[in-house]
């Protein structure tokens, strides 16, 4: 009588991708438990971001040049970029602008899961302090290893699963676009902050610009010239 040997129990795209980021997750909410206010949930973040997708591209003979990791369209991707950030920094002023008349009228309470930043609101242009260096760790450490584990990783493998889509200005959004952007603002929660749910909406449009350009490259400079210019508006607004 012979048997047959059982196959190997492989993931599903779906089940790959959901499980590499429960991982990562978890990875961050136990190094911020551990190590609180330290650089080290951050360390924790970033080297997961770059190498947790790598447990499951290496079985299947890819780099990362198949997840958008690549400057071969660099041109485009910078055009991309400076046209999104011309488009969209004037009307994040003045709703930020906006927000900081509101905050004061809000309950405590309320305020206090909404926003950072406390006090009146008087807008005196300045830059944050090492700001160059800001700039480098925004881009290299932040911006470049989220967009590719969120973007590039986990947008490309739930896209293999949910290949449909509707065509918006030149890209297809289907349901791995909007799973995506909620898993990334789900994975701020890592330190406990309920406004940072907030980067559902960014990621929207780095979701898009990753559908439209098929690199990461566009929307990690994207991702990094946001988050500068949130905390740029957060000093000169705030003092701080």
């Amino acid at each position: 009588m012979s048997s047959t040997a059982s196959s190997p129990w492989r993931p599903s795209a779906v089940q790959e991708a959901v499980g590499l980021w429960a991982l990562g997750f978890l990875g961050i909410v136990v190094s911020f438990l551990l190590f609180g206010g330290s650089s080290v949930p951050k360390l924790v973040a970033t080297v997961g971001f770059l190498y947790l997708p790598l447990l499951a591209m290496r079985q299947r003979g890819e780099d990362y040049r198949d997840y958008g990791l690549t400057l071969r369209y660099w041109r485009q991707d910078v055009r991309l970029f400076l046209g999104m950030s011309l488009l969209v920094f004037p009307l994040f002023f003045g709703a930020f602008a906006l927000w900081t008349e509101l905050l004061p009228h809000l309950p405590s309470e309320l305020a206090h899961l909404l926003a950072p930043f406390r006090g009146p609101a008087h807008f005196s242009p300045r830059l944050p302090p090492r700001f160059l260096e800001w700039t480098v760790d925004q881009l290299f450490v932040v911006a470049l290893p989220e967009e590719f584990f969120y973007r590039g990783y986990l947008q490309s493998r739930l896209r293999d699963a949910w290949p449909r889509g509707r065509l918006f200005l030149g890209a297809r959004l289907g349901p791995a676009f909007w799973v995506t952007a909620l898993l990334f603002a789900l994975g701020h929660l890592a330190i406990f902050q309920a406004w940072r749910l907030s980067v559902f909406f960014p990621a929207l449009l780095f979701g898009w610009m990753r559908e439209r350009t098929g690199t990461i490259i566009g929307a990690a400079l994207f991702h990094a010239a946001a988050n500068l210019f949130v905390r740029f508006l957060e000093v000169s607004f705030f003092g701080g």
